[in-house]
């Protein structure tokens, strides 16, 4: 009768801190030793975790302090690591006389990890949405997870199956291309139900999403891209979550989101920022509201949130060497954060480049939002990139008009002549598109005209170029039958796909044609200090035709762009200061010896990017 009395008790006291310990989540799982930022916070997830004190007995390590949120199962604790060297260490959690041990670890950093490069104007990005480019492992589309969900390719909205193992298979393919930087899409778990395959619904910060893979195999495709030269940029959301995220099954706190009790839709009026007759109410709606339903907004004026989305993106820096970020809807989160993350990541790795998503209709509205911006007359953003919107506005009409003394390609003139309003033009990411937007080619087109001069120009002007998956493949579609239709599977990227585009001989003669034309850009440029550093200098359109030139100390290169769909001569005394006496350029495309005397025939559309 003792010996059951004194084995009831040891259950009844013991046995719930052991199942405890089996189901406590701390949040980073791991973390460096001699990071410039000695502050670490560690998020407690358990039952009643806040009623239990954290002490630690490591040598360099200082608890600065452990703070209870408004749910009990939440304990946030936060450590000085300043001075301690890599190991593992306890953290010893003690409620009444119940104890629970938990080993932590400070990792050693890896050599030259603080020396990240960063993308720059001299780097081509290819943008992939993971779910849509290729299937490298069937054995991962249907696998269990809390939210039910569909793989159906015949269904443009549902999840498809394309992974991080068919982006692996294929490096061979991208890096043929010719691009320098791959930009995935958020690679994230969205355990949300329908799948969320865009990636836009973070419901693990900490976790790749198993549909497309693991930490492990995300790691070590940035490793085979870096050992190919190519470099990877992360997409980022900090302004909201998803809304089947464990925060919204057990909120920390009230003040964790923004609008939770009532729902606010934003305006999306990002202009609220410099708009000088703008309300209140209009810009915490744009700041404060929720993108949609499924996304609730993150509030980052609270510490513990924002301490949280930034440590949270030096981790995947330091853990998986991925080179950079572009960060999604910028100017939705606090201005103030976004600051802050800004230097917190330029603190650990001073070289590294950020891309911020700022979708302003005009030049200026871009130019905001960039570090050392002279028209933002508050704080300093930070921001290193911004992104140019207006381009892919009117890349998506121009090509095709015919030009006169306006449209066409006097638009695009017109447009360029408003850079001078960025401070670092080498870091405005140039596009013609990309999965938010209508595809560059609307429809599958008759000729390449159009597409040849797109591409020319992305690929010849100052700023940093970004392609989207299938461009070179001419893959074409609006987005008012959904987004989905402007997300297409490459054909080939599946097991048992009838076609392979992949490689030539699935592809249609244009597409060949399209892919090489591409091609022979993209590695011309790679490397090409004229065209990623060398200064612009442009003309009027005359006789519909644009001519611009980008020099580098002795060398020069020139573009002559015929803007209309006829036969065109033009004579060239106009343009004597870039042709300094030269009468012989080398067509990069053609490799054609082209005379430059008093005329130059142009045939319809007709692009030359000529070196002198």
């Amino acid at each position: 009768m003792y010996r059951q009395l004194i084995l009831s008790l040891f259950v009844a006291l013991f046995l719930p801190v052991a199942l405890w310990a089996n189901n406590v989540k701390i949040e980073p799982a791991f973390w460096w030793s001699g990071m410039k930022n000695p502050e670490l916070q560690l998020m407690v997830y358990s039952d009643n975790i806040s009623s239990y004190r954290p002490t630690i007995n490591y040598p360099g390590i200082h608890m600065k302090s452990s703070v209870s949120l408004e749910s009990p199962n939440y304990l946030l604790v936060y450590l000085d690591v300043e001075n301690a060297q890599p190991g593992k260490f306890d953290i010893t959690f003690t409620k009444d006389k119940k104890k629970l041990t938990y080993t932590y670890e400070l990792k050693r950093r890896k050599p030259g990890a603080s020396r990240i490069q960063g993308f720059n104007s001299s780097d081509v990005l290819y943008l992939i949405m993971p779910d849509r480019f290729a299937n490298g492992d069937p054995s991962n589309d249907n696998i269990p997870l809390k939210m039910p969900y569909t793989v159906d390719r015949n269904n443009p909205n549902a999840r498809h199956g394309g992974d991080l193992a068919g982006i692996e298979k294929h490096l061979d393919y991208i890096e043929n291309l010719g691009v320098t930087a791959i930009w995935l899409n958020p690679v994230l778990e969205n355990d949300m139900e329908g799948g969320s395959y865009h990636g836009y619904a973070t419901t693990d910060y900490y976790k790749v999403d198993p549909r497309f893979g693991s930490n492990e195999d995300y790691v070590r495709l940035i490793d085979k891209a870096h050992q190919k030269g190519m470099k990877v940029v992360m997409d980022m959301i900090f302004n909201h979550c998803g809304s089947d995220h464990p925060w919204m099954k057990d909120i920390p706190s009230r003040d964790w989101f923004n609008n939770l009790e009532n729902y606010v839709q934003t305006n999306h009026a990002k202009e609220a920022y410099f708009d000088p007759y703008v309300s209140e109410y209009d810009f915490n709606t744009l700041v404060d509201g929720w993108f949609v339903p499924t996304m609730p907004d993150l509030n980052q004026r609270n510490p513990h949130v924002a301490k949280y989305l930034i440590q949270n993106s030096i981790w995947w820096i330091e853990y998986s060497g991925v080179d950079g970020i572009r960060q999604d809807t910028y100017p939705y989160a606090d201005y103030d954060m976004m600051i802050d993350w800004c230097k917190e990541v330029q603190l650990e790795y001073p070289d590294y480049n950020i891309v911020g998503e700022s979708w302003m209709n005009y030049t200026i509205g871009s130019a905001y939002w960039q570090k050392g911006s002279k028209v933002n007359p508050g704080k300093d953003t930070q921001l290193k990139s911004v992104m140019d919107f207006r381009l892919m506005t009117l890349a998506h009409s121009v090509f095709e008009e015919e030009t006169g003394w306006s449209g066409g390609l006097y638009n695009i003139y017109e447009h360029l002549c408003y850079d001078y309003v960025y401070p670092d033009i080498s870091n405005v990411l140039r596009f013609l598109d990309n999965h938010d937007t209508d595809r560059f080619l609307s429809e599958m087109p008759a000729n390449l005209n159009a597409f040849k001069q797109g591409i020319a120009l992305l690929l010849t002007i100052p700023g940093t170029p970004q392609i989207y998956y299938g461009t070179e493949l001419l893959m074409n579609g609006s987005k008012e039958r959904g987004d989905g239709y402007i997300r297409l599977d490459v054909p080939g990227g599946w097991p048992g796909d009838p076609v392979n585009q992949f490689d030539p001989s699935g592809r249609s003669a244009l597409q060949n044609e399209a892919w090489n034309y591409m091609q022979t850009l993209l590695i011309w440029r790679r490397g090409n200090e004229v065209i990623s550093k060398g200064k612009m200098k442009h003309f009027a359109i005359n006789q519909g035709v644009y001519v611009y030139e980008r020099r580098l100390n002795d060398k020069s290169i020139v573009v002559i762009m015929n803007g209309r769909n006829s036969e065109n001569a033009i004579t060239l005394d106009r343009y004597s200061e870039i042709l300094n006496g030269k009468t012989t350029g080398i067509d990069v495309i053609t490799k054609r010896n082209i005379t430059l005397g008093n005329e130059l025939k142009l045939s319809p559309k007709e692009v030359l990017i000529l070196e002198m």
